[in-house]
């Protein structure tokens, strides 16, 4: 159930599926909407295949999937097996059964969807499949969590069925912030793709005719590092290996979407090494707060000094800082929300631009039962007036109302359902 916020992960799961001899010749259709899925469907059934429709999805995009997997199950009951996965489905499990799904995957995907799918090719039962779990007279069954995996075993996409993206190079965070689900998911230390494997498939995209060369990271200065501090001679490893295999003439992107810098990684030493190699002249700088006591409760690991640092180098250097901020965070005081704005104001005066994001109580992070993020009336239009100068974008408005719908849909579920999936 193909869909743009979760397209990158299914292009992994495909290549999972390409590369392994029991499954690769299995078709794979990519359906988009309801209808889509339908047709899908009937297709297959009309060749006698057992069906299996997959379903991945952040948690903002879960009360509209359910809506939709329940249309597909009205018009064609019992005609698939429909799995979730993905970090909603993996830290809610209930709730996500309790929607209809017939499997939750619980842990990452690429040798669950393997034994998956040639468990119902070969005429097996899924449950067998270790990560799965599933409702038995109401209660929650599972078979364990899904083995985290070596990148360099699988593709970072599927080439045979022409599904690209950027090339993952780093899974895992060690940083564990309370409101990210990246380490909760993926685990709280790095794993990172080698380089020998990160050009093998940047070559492949060469001769491919590609253009532009993107990875996907959760702090990108981090490659290579099993800690906190960075390896820079990792990093330069890396990006010298694929400039030269990329040549001076395509563009190389990094330290912005999709892999950010920490602030605390934004040194002399970094930007140079940057400049040397990569493209883009504009880094995304994860920044959060400008209170040291809000930054502190969510376990960032740096302060406001080294946000304005980094921003004041990032200048120094020839680059634009965009800078991620967090708005209505867990335990927000009105004198944390004057300094994040007094903050902001120095950055945009410097030059930076703020990205800006409401807090969502996320599932599967430590603040996961804390109150939708909520925007005061003056931090509303103090916002509005930055982006009316184009020193301020994101999707803020929007997550503020989709926070507010996490938290109903938790409340609605009941967390001692939820609680209780978790324990057992």
């Amino acid at each position: 159930a193909y869909r743009r916020t979760g397209k990158f992960a299914f292009h992994v799961l495909t290549g999972a599926l390409e590369s392994d001899p029991r499954t690769q010749k299995v078709p794979i259709e990519f359906a988009n909407g309801v209808e889509a899925v339908l047709a899908a469907i009937d297709a297959a059934r009309a060749c006698g295949a057992r069906v299996l429709v997959g379903w991945s999805f952040y948690s903002p995009d879960f009360v509209r999937l359910a809506a939709e997997l329940r249309a597909v199950q009205a018009a064609r009951p019992g005609a698939a097996l429909h799995v979730a996965g993905g970090v909603h489905a993996a830290a809610e499990p209930l709730a996500t059964l309790r929607a209809g799904f017939d499997l939750v995957a619980i842990g990452e995907g690429e040798r669950l969807v393997r034994d998956l799918v040639h468990a119902l090719a070969t005429g097996g039962d899924p449950r067998t499949v270790d990560g799965l779990a599933w409702l038995e007279n109401g209660a929650l069954r599972r078979t364990g969590r899904a083995a985290r995996v070596p990148l360099d075993e699988f593709p970072p996409f599927g080439p045979a069925h022409a599904r690209f993206g950027p090339i993952e190079i780093t899974r895992g965070c060690v940083y564990a912030c309370r409101f990210c689900q990246t380490p909760y998911f993926a685990g709280a230390s790095f794993r990172h793709r080698s380089v020998a494997n990160v050009r093998e498939w940047v070559r492949f995209l060469v001769g491919r005719g590609f253009r532009d060369l993107r990875f996907l990271t959760p702090t990108s200065l981090s490659y290579g590092a099993n800690g906190p501090e960075p390896e820079l001679a990792a990093v330069e490893a890396l990006l010298a290996g694929v400039r030269e295999d990329i040549g001076p003439e395509r563009r190389l992107w990094f330290g912005t979407f999709p892999s950010e810098v920490r602030p605390e990684h934004v040194t002399p030493q970094s930007l140079a090494l940057l400049r040397r190699y990569v493209s883009n002249r504009a880094l995304i700088v994860g920044g959060q707060s400008g209170s040291d006591r809000v930054l502190a409760a969510s376990a960032r690991g740096h302060d406001a000094a080294t946000i304005e640092r980094a921003a004041a180098l990032c200048v120094e250097h020839g680059f634009v800082p965009h800078v991620d901020f967090l708005f209505g965070m867990p335990g927000e005081l009105e004198q944390d929300v004057a300094a994040t704005l007094s903050l902001m104001d120095r950055l945009v005066a410097r030059g930076a631009k703020v990205h800006g994001h409401t807090f969502m109580p996320l599932p599967g992070t430590p603040f996961r039962k804390a109150p939708a993020g909520a925007l005061t009336n003056e931090l509303r239009q103090r916002l509005q007036a930055l982006a009316s100068k184009g020193q301020l974008y994101g999707q803020w408005q929007q997550q503020e109302a989709t926070a507010r719908e996490l938290a109903s849909e938790r409340t609605s579920v009941g967390e001692r359902g939820v609680s209780a999936a978790r324990d057992r």
